[in-house]
């Protein structure tokens, strides 16, 4: 048996603890009867994973559900395995449900064609037994995860209230980088702007990101973030996931008057 080493009471951090990269970071929520993981990761690191858990002393058959942040396949391409070898439920938003049932390559980035890549193994289309939704509780033996709806990065990005943890995701990094913003992946940065303003104001400590060290939550990362978000709104560099483009609106009224450039 390996010792646990606890991140927080009730949380391991499993990359922390196995001193071992898995892609992402993979929270086991320890509820003493029962247990938990925020995100599984990726199909070629599942059997250390299984394996760790195993070594951790935790009965498999005491997993209470497989939780998803959303459905990017660095978090979530081995769900589908996960879940029938552990026999556990899993969850995620809706929207994140929608990708995941459907195995969508491309919206949960296993697939960027542009670029030509691909993850090995693609995603696997996996069944999400709980729809998660705002204000939904995951109750994990003595502790209890609250669900947050958090779109921005994704349309089905949640994140989960412990006391003063907060789950975050992709949702931002200690760095002030913020997830992925691309319009095929579902992207809105309203919506990303709200998520943020919501976490710069919780009540949580701590932030528990899903790449990256955890942090203090410190309002000044948020909102740096916050104005930058809200900057790209309006900057042609985003494409179809800005709101307007000034520069293009202002253009087309000097054609339409008849003003000249000046040059």
């Amino acid at each position: 048996m390996v010792q646990r080493k606890y991140l927080f009471p009730g949380v391991i951090e499993l990359n922390l603890q196995a001193a071992q990269s898995f892609g992402v970071n993979l929270y086991l929520i320890d509820g003493g009867t029962e247990w938990a993981l925020i995100d599984v990761g990726q199909n070629e690191t599942l059997d250390d994973v299984i394996d760790l858990i195993r070594k951790l002393d935790f009965p498999l058959s005491k997993c209470k559900m497989l939780i998803a942040t959303h459905a990017d396949a660095d978090h979530v391409q081995a769900l589908a395995s996960a879940r029938l070898r552990l026999k556990a439920k899993t969850g995620a938003h809706p929207a994140a449900a929608q990708a995941l049932e459907a195995g969508d390559p491309v919206q949960t980035y296993a697939s960027i064609p542009a670029q030509g890549f691909e993850i090995d193994g693609g995603m696997p289309a996996c069944k999400i037994d709980v729809k998660l939704e705002e204000g939904d509780e995951i109750k994990v033996g003595k502790l209890t995860l609250k669900v947050w709806s958090t779109p921005g990065h994704t349309p089905g990005q949640l994140s989960f209230q412990m006391g003063n943890l907060l789950f975050s995701g992709d949702n931002i990094y200690k760095d002030g980088c913020v997830g992925a913003i691309d319009a095929h992946h579902g992207s809105h940065l309203p919506s990303f702007i709200t998520s943020l303003t919501r976490l710069r104001d919780a009540d949580a400590e701590f932030l528990l990101p899903s790449h990256g060290p955890m942090f203090r939550k410190d309002p000044a990362i948020l909102q740096g973030a916050i104005d930058r978000l809200t900057k790209y709104q309006h900057m042609a560099d985003f494409g179809t996931c800005t709101v307007s483009w000034p520069l293009e609106d202002e253009w087309k009224r000097d054609i339409l008057t008849g003003k000249m450039p000046a040059l």
